[in-house]
């Protein structure tokens, strides 16, 4: 039998992802912050440097005042900072924004994967830029028509990593209690914690975050007519002396968020020791997903492995296109990935993919993707077989 429709096999049988309705040019957010630092110079020339370096040109927002001018912004005060929202407030309006693009990812998820709600056994919901209860996971059951009786595992403020931490344990799910149907939602609206800049390092992740959502089902495929990805072993590792390179706390007006310019320096030093402990004496595969938290990560995983740029395209793309957006972007990844395989009818090719989070975490998973076996293939395999 193949080992790919064994009982113990897992896969990712469909994928959804969802933007919000406003999308702002990278162009203009720079020229938002740059003109709130009127009184540092300085830190505005710093600040247009940054943003036209890191790799994305446009992102995508559920806030409004992003749009227009300095005046309209409460998030981006150049003086009086009396009115920007609390913590409180950027929570009332993830609360409202969050459920709707969850479920438009979700839906998309169970319609790719050809797939009843009715049918999901398992419930994942993930975000890192929300929190309320009864929460995003409770909500999704009427709204998606899944059993009240679903298993509902939030996974919470685990940052980027979280989505990839996620399929990791959807796929442990379901080899170890064969006929689970695993949901993944994953939701993070960054933009909502946007706050005034003081200095130098908080421009770097101001540069890089947009809002979004993503889906995905695992389960044991049943067909070979369907693209998907089998999911192999993989682990999580917590890298050396890393604990304050990347960190994410409840402040007053919002999460603050601190990225160490180091991080892609210890992920060059580090990583390359752990995908070999993950590939074992395999060969290096051809595809890599690799999560996109900027463009200094993604330069850093294809220095240290050697890899080509069509291995990195994918990534790239992602953050040009919409930006990091936390938990999701392994998903958007791996669905831009399978689109462009399945519509070039490619062979059955392996992968690797990684996220990496505040630890510093690196989240690392073998994958294969496996296309769909034409009708034309399988009459000339059981032509064959006669």
């Amino acid at each position: 039998m193949n080992h790919s429709m064994n009982l113990s096999s897992a896969a990712i049988l469909g994928m959804g992802t969802a933007l919000p309705v406003h999308s702002v040019p990278q162009t203009d957010i720079a020229e938002l912050i740059a003109s709130s630092l009127h009184d540092r110079p300085d830190l505005a020339r710093f600040a247009k440097r940054v943003f036209k370096s890191c790799g994305v040109d446009t992102r995508y927002t559920v806030e409004p005042s992003y749009l227009g001018t300095l005046e309209h912004c409460r998030y981006l005060p150049s003086t009086d900072e009396s009115d920007i929202p609390t913590t409180k407030e950027r929570m009332n309006t993830y609360k409202q924004e969050a459920l709707p693009l969850g479920i438009e990812a979700a839906q998309k998820a169970l319609q790719d994967a050809d797939m009843s709600p009715d049918k999901i056994t398992h419930l994942i919901t993930v975000s890192c830029t929300g929190q309320y209860s009864p929460g995003l996971e409770v909500q999704l059951i009427p709204q998606l028509g899944l059993s009240p009786r679903v298993n509902r595992m939030p996974l919470i403020f685990h940052g980027c990593a979280a989505g990839l931490k996620a399929i990791q344990m959807a796929r442990d799910i379901v080899q170890g209690a064969p006929g689970s149907q695993v949901l993944i939602v994953c939701v993070e609206l960054c933009t909502l914690h946007f706050q005034p800049v003081k200095e130098r390092e908080s421009l770097f992740s101001a540069s890089l975050f947009g809002d979004g959502a993503s889906a995905c089902i695992v389960g044991a495929p049943q067909s070979q007519e369907t693209h998907y990805l089998d999911l192999g072993t993989g682990y999580s590792v917590l890298l050396p002396d890393s604990t304050e390179d990347m960190t994410w706390e409840v402040g007053n007006h919002g999460y603050d968020l601190y990225l160490s310019p180091r991080i892609p320096k210890l992920l060059g030093v580090h990583l390359e020791e752990e995908l070999r402990q993950l590939l074992q004496s395999e060969e290096l595969p051809e595809l890599w997903a690799i999560h996109p938290g900027g463009r200094g990560i993604v330069d850093a995983v294809q220095n240290v492995m050697n890899l080509e740029d069509e291995q990195t395209k994918y990534s790239r793309e992602i953050l040009r296109t919409v930006g990091n957006l936390s938990s999701n972007t392994i998903l958007f990844v791996l669905n831009a990935m399978r689109a462009e395989m399945a519509a070039g009818q490619r062979p059955s090719t392996k992968g690797v993919a990684m996220a990496f989070g505040p630890g510093l975490t690196a989240e690392l998973m073998k994958f294969t993707y496996v296309p769909a076996f034409s009708s034309a293939v399988k009459e000339e395999k059981d032509h064959a077989l006669l």
